[in-house]
């Protein structure tokens, strides 16, 4: 019997914010069934979900990103693109690529605000386990 497989990728930027998805996530999925990869940051992580996705050896993937405004670039640019990038990624392979990437419109470095979106990176790793055991439940169910 082959135990269901989960890859998860984190961005490294904002690591401190970012890496608590994956905390959320192993609340629902046990940490021996999920392998992890670090990206440098969340425009990476569309083509190394779509090669961990090709690999067939995952159920889903799930990516997790903070994009924020840092002044030099249109950050909203990047996480169109990252979105878009990881929504081809599924559909490209028929592997789910979950997305827990955020881009806040008013992010600061305070101890405040870094609380806050810690605390929500963990909700929302919990909701990425929850639709990748969700799809595969449903996926289970069509094929019999």
């Amino acid at each position: 019997m082959t135990h269901t497989r989960y890859a998860f990728i984190k961005a490294n930027w904002h690591a401190d914010i970012v890496d608590q998805a994956l905390k959320g996530f192993c609340e629902l999925i046990p940490e021996d069934q999920v392998d992890v990869f670090d990206a440098p940051g969340a425009f990476e992580m569309p083509l190394l979900a779509k090669n961990l996705a090709e690999s067939k050896k995952y159920d889903a993937v799930a990516c997790a990103a903070l994009v924020v405004d840092g002044g030099i670039y249109r950050h909203d640019f990047v996480a169109q693109a990252v979105v878009d990038g990881l929504m081809r990624a599924g559909l490209d392979t028929g592997v789910p690529v979950l997305s827990v990437s955020l881009t806040p419109h008013h992010f600061q470095e305070t101890d405040h605000h870094i609380g806050i979106y810690r605390e929500h990176f963990v909700q929302k790793g919990r909701e990425a386990a929850q639709a990748a055991l969700m799809i595969g439940e449903t996926r289970a169910k069509i094929t019999g």
